[in-house]
C-alpha cells in the first residue's frame, strides 16, 4: 500500500507541472489562462500562433504521463504503473501549483496510454489523428479517442489498462462539458484558430 501511495504522489507531482504555461511565458506569448479557451494545454498554445511552442507542450504534457508510468513500472511494478499514470493525469487536470485549475488532460492521457500499452496508445493516437483530420476539432477528436482506448484495451483483455483508461475518459468528458455544448451548437473552434 505504501508503494502505491508513493507511486500516486510521484505521478501527481510530475503531472502537475504546467509545461504549457511555462513555455508560453518563457517565449513571451502571454498568460495562456487569458488566451483562447484559457486552457494550459497544447491546443490553446497553438492559438497563440506559435506551432513550435504547441508541439513542445504536446510532447512534454504527454511525456510526463509516460514517464510516470515507466518509472513506477521499473521501480514498483505494473499496478503502481497504472496508478502513477492516472495520478499524473489528475495532476495535469488539477495541479497544486495553479490552485487545482489545470488542463483537460488529453495529451497526458495519450502519453499515459502509450506507456501502459503501446498498442492501445497507438490506437488512441491514431483515432485522435483521424478524427482531427476529418473534423478539424481537437476536443471532438479527444472525446472519440478517450472512448476508443479503454474499449480497445478491454477487448484485448488488458483489464487494468482498460480501467485506467476509463477513469481518465470519464474525467476528460467532464472537463470537456463546455466543449461538448459548443460542438452540439456548432460553435466549437477549429484546430489552430487563434485566440
Amino acid at each position: 500500500m505504501i508503494t502505491l501511495i508513493v507511486a500516486a504522489m510521484g505521478g501527481y507531482l510530475l503531472g502537475s507541472v504546467p509545461f504549457g504555461l511555462v513555455i508560453s511565458r518563457s517565449l513571451g506569448l502571454g498568460d495562456l489562462r487569458q488566451i483562447g479557451s484559457g486552457n494550459i494545454g497544447a491546443t490553446n498554445v497553438l492559438r497563440t500562433g506559435h506551432k513550435g511552442a504547441a508541439l513542445a507542450t504536446l510532447l512534454l504534457d504527454s511525456g510526463k504521463g509516460a514517464i510516470a508510468v515507466l518509472v513506477a513500472r521499473y521501480l514498483l511494478g505494473e499496478e503502481a504503473a497504472n496508478i502513477a499514470g492516472v495520478a499524473a493525469f489528475f495532476g495535469h487536470c488539477f495541479p497544486v501549483w495553479l490552485g487545482f485549475k489545470g488542463g483537460k488532460g488529453v495529451a497526458t492521457f495519450l502519453g499515459t496510454m502509450l506507456a501502459l500499452s503501446w498498442p492501445i496508445g497507438l490506437i488512441a493516437c491514431a483515432t485522435w489523428g483521424l478524427a482531427a483530420l476529418i473534423g478539424c476539432i481537437s476536443s471532438l477528436s479527444a472525446l472519440i479517442a478517450a472512448v476508443v482506448a479503454p474499449i480497445a484495451a478491454y477487448g484485448l483483455g488488458m483489464h487494468c489498462v482498460a480501467l485506467s483508461g476509463a477513469i481518465m475518459a470519464v474525467l476528460i468528458y467532464w472537463r470537456h462539458k463546455a466543449n461538448i455544448a459548443r460542438i452540439i451548437a456548432g460553435t466549437e473552434p477549429k484546430i489552430g484558430k487563434k485566440g
